[in-house]
């Protein structure tokens, strides 16, 4: 028979993983050493923006919101974006428009179907460079 969870225990987990996800979607500038150090411990902010560029080999990496170690352990890990912080597009191509930034459209997103432009539900087209195809 298991023993449940203490329901203090869920909490506290909670709040910890949530407190670090609102921490690396926040828009503050650690000084570098500062972000550097905590790129080891945490996912920073500037670590887990690049996720959310429009450019497919920075979307397809830094996928942690809490622990940095999986992007490493994973190949996923990418310092910064090519582009900078600064010039980096960020979102979805096809959801780019004011209107699409509203409520409405916002919270029916998800039910009106694939992204298909979003750099991750891609399909690559095979061609003479992949030698497995």
């Amino acid at each position: 028979m298991t023993t449940p969870l203490p329901a203090f225990a869920v909490l506290v987990f909670e709040v910890l993983l949530n407190a670090s996800s609102l921490f690396n979607h926040s828009n503050i500038r650690l000084p570098l050493r500062v972000d550097a150090a905590l790129r080891l411990i945490i996912v920073t902010p500037d670590m887990h923006r690049v996720h959310h560029s429009i450019d497919p080999s920075e979307t397809n990496s830094n996928f942690g919101f809490n622990v940095p170690s999986w992007d490493r352990i994973f190949g996923t890990y990418l310092a910064q974006p090519k582009s900078g912080h600064e010039n980096m597009t960020i979102g979805i191509e096809q959801f780019r428009n004011r209107r699409n930034l509203w409520l409405d459209r916002m919270l029916i997103q998800p039910l009106l179907g694939r992204a298909d432009r979003y750099p991750k539900n891609r399909v690559k087209e095979p061609s003479q460079s992949d030698p497995e195809l």
